[in-house]
């Protein structure tokens, strides 16, 4: 008898979180246990400040996060329960701390964007709004982490 493999989401093994998923913001406990922090990333696009969580859009510019393993296979449905409407699951390129670049899953976000804040510098954990909270604003702009 032959043993079958539970099915694994096509796409590359590698996240790239650039707000809360991020070590020591609120949501990093889903990453927990299910993901290997690997170095500093960086992927092409503009960041924006939605209030108590960033998003991640089209655009010139460099966002500035941090790239993880996958262990789990069940973790991309949970992140995508997480994320909620506004954000969608898409594959990019990452350059890595040491130059070299990798195909890894992102959240891109796809809601409202006229009350949204630019970060200028693409780094969540400069923006001038300071370390972020729990999501108290969700029903605003989706469940984002």
């Amino acid at each position: 008898m032959r043993r079958s493999r539970p099915r694994v989401a096509k796409g590359p093994a590698l996240l790239f979180a650039y707000g809360t998923l991020m070590r020591g913001e609120p949501l990093h406990r889903v990453l927990q246990d299910r993901a290997g922090y690997l170095d500093p990333a960086r992927a092409r696009g503009r960041l924006l400040d939605l209030g108590r969580y960033p998003g991640l859009v089209d655009g010139a510019g460099t966002v500035r996060g941090e790239l993880y393993r996958l262990d789990d296979p069940e973790l991309l449905p949970i992140l995508d329960r997480e994320e909620g409407y506004n954000f969608v699951r898409r594959t990019t390129t990452v350059t890595r701390v040491n130059g070299r670049r990798a195909r890894a899953w992102v959240y891109r976000y796809t809601g409202p964007r006229d009350t949204v804040t630019p970060i200028p510098d693409g780094d969540w954990r400069t923006r001038a709004a300071g370390p972020s909270a729990v999501h108290a604003d969700r029903r605003r702009h989706g469940r984002r982490s």
